[in-house]
């Protein structure tokens, strides 16, 4: 996968809120295979805002058979990027976007005949809605189930395209939406998506055990809310698929462990495999992980939310052992398989090699 950033045009901005907008960008031929994607990944975009190089990830919101590459910002107070965003790009500008990655996706197959759930919370309806439309468009004989929570009817992102969605689908897509500060006729439908109310729709709604696999994404409290009510019901892991776009901030004890083992490591020295070239890197225990004594190296290692969260910096290990601090945006699959974030891990004695081409 090619992990570098290509200027793209943007073809077309699309209001779908008054705090957000959808950017569609014009793809060249040329990078049509490049910029191909799962259902449920995201892009990288980068811009210099106020002097500094600022790099989010944002989700794209349409299905792989519509042949568009779009992504959804919703601005977020103080939001450095999702303001400037919103007040400036327009139809005709460009913009620096890395290739789709992620690993909130699934692989739907034309004979399959499932039914899946998405928890959906403001922006985090992005993803969800593209592997919702990837279920419709892909397997005619799956369901989808959506519960979507929201301020009020003004702030649902999407509320006409789901609309038009469900008189088009009718028998196989199902849409209730919760409101934080409007009444709705039925009391279940009124509130945030917490705790309760997901238990709720567990045992009224739907039956957790008919549910091929289930996809979460929105705030943090209303993601755990969902994914606790689920393993309460006995759910296991591997059908609860989380996208978080925010960390929590790691316990004390596991922050004093990183510091010590970043201390410890001072000096080692690591192989490290970036676009084809294997490089000798010495940690830094100033930049404080693999990523950062990677970049500071003269490496062009790929990054965006330094945070666990995006995978943008994920590599395997190759030898050696690496304590990881947060793995948000790592399967378990992927964990097994040797992979971490680099922005969060620290190496554990000598003999560390690590392959970002992998």
């Amino acid at each position: 996968m090619s992990v570098g950033f290509h200027t793209l045009t943007i073809a077309e901005m699309v209001p779908e809120t008054a705090e957000a907008h959808s950017i569609r960008f014009a793809v060249p031929e040329a990078l049509r295979e490049t910029f191909k994607f799962k259902p449920g990944q995201h892009l990288t975009l980068k811009a210099e805002i106020a002097g500094e190089e600022i790099r989010r990830n944002y989700s794209l919101c349409v299905a792989p058979q519509e042949r568009q590459v779009t992504v959804t910002v919703k601005r977020i107070a103080g939001g450095a990027f999702s303001n400037w965003a919103n007040d400036n790009l327009k139809p005709g500008m460009a913009i620096e976007v890395m290739p789709p990655h992620g690993s909130f996706t699934w692989d739907f197959e034309p004979g399959a005949a499932n039914h899946y759930v998405g928890f959906a919370g403001g922006s985090g309806i992005t993803p969800v809605i593209s592997l919702l439309k990837t279920t419709l468009l892909t397997e005619p004989e799956s369901r989808f189930t959506l519960f979507y929570g929201n301020r009020d009817s003004s702030s649902i992102i999407f509320l006409e395209t789901l609309a038009k969605l469900k008189n088009c689908f009718m028998d196989r897509l199902q849409v209730h939406h919760f409101l934080a500060e409007e009444a709705e006729e039925f009391e279940l439908f009124n509130g945030m998506l917490d705790r309760s109310k997901c238990d709720e729709i567990l045992s009224s709604l739907i039956d957790p055990e008919d549910i091929a696999a289930f996809f979460i994404c929105g705030p943090g409290p209303m993601m755990d809310a969902a994914e606790e009510a689920l393993k309460a019901k006995g759910v296991p892991s591997d059908r609860i698929h989380l996208e978080r776009f925010t960390a929590g901030r790691p316990s004390a004890a596991l922050e004093a462990q990183m510091q010590a083992l970043t201390k410890e490591a001072a000096g080692l020295t690591m192989l490290v495999t970036l676009d084809g070239r294997k490089r000798r890197v010495a940690f830094d225990a100033e930049a404080g992980n693999i990523l950062d004594s990677a970049r500071a190296s003269g490496l062009p290692a790929p990054f965006a939310c330094k945070a666990g969260v995006c995978a943008t910096c994920r590599a395997r290990v190759v030898s050696g052992e690496v304590e990881m601090a947060a793995r948000y945006g790592l399967t378990d699959e992927e964990v097994a398989a040797g992979y971490v974030l680099t922005c969060q891990s620290v190496p554990k004695g000598d003999g560390v090699e690590l392959d970002y081409d992998a």
